[in-house]
Parts: C-alpha cells; structure tokens; sequence
C-alpha cells in the first residue's frame, strides 16, 4: 500500500510535465517574455499569455501548473489567444496564507484576473482541477465563459465519483504525509468540490465534457454532469486514461478545436428520427 501510495503521489503532482519535451524551446511556465504577475484576491498570481484572437483559458490540473500545458499552447496559440494560469497553490503563483485550498475561491480567482483584463466570454479548457474551475466558473461567473470544455471533473469527492483504489489512495496519502503542501492539495481532493444538479443546471453556455474510457472519474458520473447540463456534448476517449489530453494530443486537440470554433449543436437522433423536438 505504501509504494502504491508514493506511486500515485508522483503521478498525481508530477504528471503535468511530461507534456514539455525537449524539442519545444519556449520554456513554458517559466517564460519571462509571456509571464506576469498579478494581485488577486490577496495572492500574486502567475499567468502567461501567447497568441491573438479570441481568449482561450488553460486550467490545470490538481499539483499542475503551466507546464503541463507545453504542448496545448503550443498548437492552441495558432489560433487563440491563449491564457495560461497557475492556480493559488500551484507553480509560480505566491500564496503565503497557508489557508486550505478551495476551488470556489480558485474559480473566482480566475474571474478577478479575467476582470482585470478586461476579457469576458473567454473559452475555458481545463484538465481534472481544472475543469472543476472551469464549471464553477459557468455557474458563478456566466460573462467569463463563452464555451466551457473538462477532462476528467468531477462534482463530488469520494468513491461513487472516483473509482475505489484512487479515492483510497487519496486518503491514505492524507494519513501518512507530513509535506504541508502535499497534505492541502490532497484534502482538496478528499473533501471538495461540492456542485449540486441544480448547480450545473444552472449553466447556460455550451459544455464539452470530455473522459478517457479508463479515467479516474467514473463514467456513470461524466454522465451525470452531462445530462444536468442543457447545453452540453459528450466526448468519450478511446484507451485512454484519466491523462487523455496527453496520452493522444492530435486526437485531442481535434476534438476540442472542433468545439470552440464550429457551430454548438446538440441535434438528438430522437429530432431526427421523429422530427419532434
């Protein structure tokens, strides 16, 4: 159980860059051409802008940062201006409060710093953690988000969200560890996020949910965030994990260049089959 823990320990805060290979030489969430600081909400927060056009905002996940992003900034700039951000608590942004992370207080963090760059109806991706954001950010703050993409979020913590051996593994690593850091980012994963049916009925921009077939997020509870929001498209990954974005990035960045640029649709077969909608 041990080596398990540690092993899931790595993955978990370190899988966010493996995405920055040796070839791409921007240095990505270390770039001090594309990077800045702000003051928001009582903490300096580090974020790094490339491209032009329409704002496109990457959230990473939980122990992530902006160099995980590597490779989707570096084909999303083509089209976008891409807005990439390290979360309070996360890479290079400076928190010294020391206070338990929350993602309510991290979605609103993303809004201020929206705000104070005078963007609204920005398209929003975000990876685990940062989806969560992502879909706190359509529910609390609807003039941020013109669509809304998620890999692998969820809307509750513990085992009928997540499958049994990872929640598991989330609360044991919380009994054994004595790394503050590590101990704040898995009690954010043990006890939160705390989004309701009603919540996501809320959301009216358009939502592409978006899960490996072999995530960590059971599928029965994609599903659910999927059919509790009205606008929203469903996109399953074939052999893929709770890291799809990485494990097949063409495929990826297919789908989700297809989503914020063409049309939303949400025809259903029942429509067509019936006429009746």
């Amino acid at each position: 159980m041990k080596k398990s823990i540690i092993l899931f320990s790595i993955l978990l805060l370190t899988f966010g860059t493996l995405s920055a290979q040796t070839e791409i030489k921007i240095p990505y969430g270390n770039n001090p051409e594309a990077g800045h600081y702000k003051q928001i909400n009582g903490i300096k927060m580090y974020y790094e802008v490339y491209g032009s056009g329409q704002p496109l905002v990457l959230l990473h996940g939980n122990g992530g940062s902006i160099k995980g992003h590597t490779r989707r900034i570096e084909y999303f700039k083509q089209y976008f201006q891409v807005i990439a951000i390290d979360s309070r608590g996360h890479g290079k942004s400076v928190d010294d409060s020391k206070k338990q992370l929350n993602y309510v207080q991290m979605a609103d963090d993303v809004s201020v710093l929206l705000d104070s760059l005078k963007i609204k109806n920005a398209n929003i991706w975000g990876q685990s953690d940062g989806g969560i954001l992502g879909l706190l950010l359509a529910i609390n703050h609807p003039d941020k988000t013109a669509k809304v993409a998620t890999f692998g979020a969820n809307i509750f913590p513990g085992k009928k969200a997540i499958f049994n051996e990872i929640d598991q593994m989330v609360l044991d690593t919380l009994k054994v560890t004595k790394d503050p850091r590590t101990k704040n980012l898995y009690t954010l994963l043990a006890h939160q996020p705390n989004i309701t049916e009603k919540d996501l009925q809320k959301i009216k921009c358009p939502v592409l949910i978006m899960s490996g077939d072999r995530d960590a997020i059971r599928l029965e509870h994609s599903i659910k965030i999927f059919d509790n929001i009205e606008n929203s498209n469903f996109f399953v990954m074939p052999g893929a994990t709770h890291f799809g974005a990485y494990e097949k990035p063409e495929l990826f960045n297919m789908v989700l260049l297809s989503f914020f640029n063409d049309p939303f649709k949400k025809t259903s077969s029942v429509e067509l089959f019936t006429g009746k909608k």
